[in-house]
């Protein structure tokens, strides 16, 4: 075997916990493309980190090796190219620094020569994490001084853009030019406790995400009766978007409960960014062949009064106003169906499954057309 790097080095090779989720930042900083991340980034990356021991002969490549992104830690691993090419990798070498990328390197099979230490990294998340980082125009530690460097409003680089909600809700669906118009669009705005952001009944003209802050949501069912409170949200919250996925009044009241900072998307930019490429519609056809062979479910997200009256066999009753609790009670491996009576409340329906990394269709025309 030829030898990547020099053989002898084997600086920054410490031992790691052989327990998932025990690498820390500092660790991190050591690999590429990871160093790059914004300091939130990393420290939303390290709990996600798994680090494994490998007993010498065996193949770390062995498992699902196409869908992370392995970090070699500690040891001596080889490695077989598909041209029959054997190079040695050392913990602690420049080339270690790398993600042993088995798909895209033509890697054939590898060996731990010695015990080693790898650390596995989902390949999406990363990959995400690195986009948003690069659209909102963090600068990398070496050029952070840069005199050129694109600055806007504001950065994800908070709590709003945690690395659950980008690789699991809606904006892990946005296609990256996506994601650099909406940098651009949203506006800051400032907050007081008590101010009410939105008012059942309105027009809705923006959707809104808690940068920093906690909100009510509550809904007028009984003008006789005080309004109900539905939930209480915070930083990394979406709402709004009903309203302007639908077309329809708002349906619930948001009031601060703190002061705090939002982040806002106005109507033409929402439909055009969010809501174009994230809500799909689907044929009767297509639907119903997809939950005879695939498991699909359909949803109806009317009220449960239209429910009973007449719905599509199969169906679960999930009306439009309960769907984010719902929601929590769904298995994130299925498909679902979405309709409605027009085709205007699953739109919605199907956003908020998104936000919520449920994936959605939105059955074409409703059932007036069926």
């Amino acid at each position: 075997m030829t030898q990547i790097n020099n053989p002898s080095s084997n600086q920054g090779a410490s031992p790691q916990s052989t327990a998932p989720n025990a690498i820390s930042k500092t660790t991190l900083l050591r690999f590429e493309p990871i160093a790059r991340l914004s300091p939130n980034r990393l420290d939303e990356l390290a709990p996600l980190c798994i680090v494994e021991q490998v007993s010498k002969d065996l193949d770390p490549t062995r498992m699902n090796a196409s869908m992370q992104a392995l970090y070699l830690l500690k040891g001596d691993l080889g490695i077989r190219y598909e041209n029959g090419q054997k190079l040695i990798l050392r913990a602690g070498t420049d080339a270690a620094k790398h993600p042993l990328d088995a798909e895209r390197l033509k890697i054939k099979d590898t060996i731990a020569l010695t015990s080693i230490d790898i650390m596995r990294i989902d390949l999406d998340l990363l990959d995400i994490m690195m986009t948003w980082d690069q659209l909102s125009g963090y600068p990398p530690a070496q050029t952070k001084s840069r005199p050129n460097a694109t600055q806007h409003n504001w950065q994800p680089d908070d709590d709003s853009f945690h690395a659950f909600k980008v690789h699991n809700g809606v904006f892990s669906r946005l296609p990256p030019a996506n994601i650099e118009a909406m940098f651009k669009r949203m506006t800051t705005v400032d907050v007081a406790a008590g101010q009410t952001i939105i008012t059942q009944g309105q027009e809705g003209d923006y959707y809104y995400l808690i940068q920093q802050g906690t909100a009510e949501v509550s809904r007028i069912t009984d003008i006789s009766q005080p309004p109900v409170i539905l939930a209480e949200i915070s930083t990394g919250a979406g709402f709004g978007e009903e309203a302007l996925a639908s077309d329809n009044k708002r349906n619930a009241t948001v009031t601060m409960r703190t002061s705090g900072q939002l982040l806002r998307l106005n109507k033409v930019d929402f439909i055009e960014l969010l809501k174009a490429p994230i809500v799909n519609s689907i044929s009767r056809q297509a639907a119903e062949e997809k939950v005879l062979n695939q498991g699909a479910i359909w949803i109806d997200v009317r009220f449960a009064s239209e429910y009973k009256h007449e719905h599509i066999e199969g169906a679960i009753n999930a009306p439009l106003h309960e769907l984010r609790t719902f929601a929590e009670s769904l298995d994130k491996a299925k498909e679902y169906i979405v309709y409605c009576q027009t085709g205007r409340r699953s739109s919605a329906a199907a956003f908020i499954f998104a936000q919520c990394g449920l994936k959605a269709e939105v059955l074409e025309g409703g059932t007036k057309r069926h």
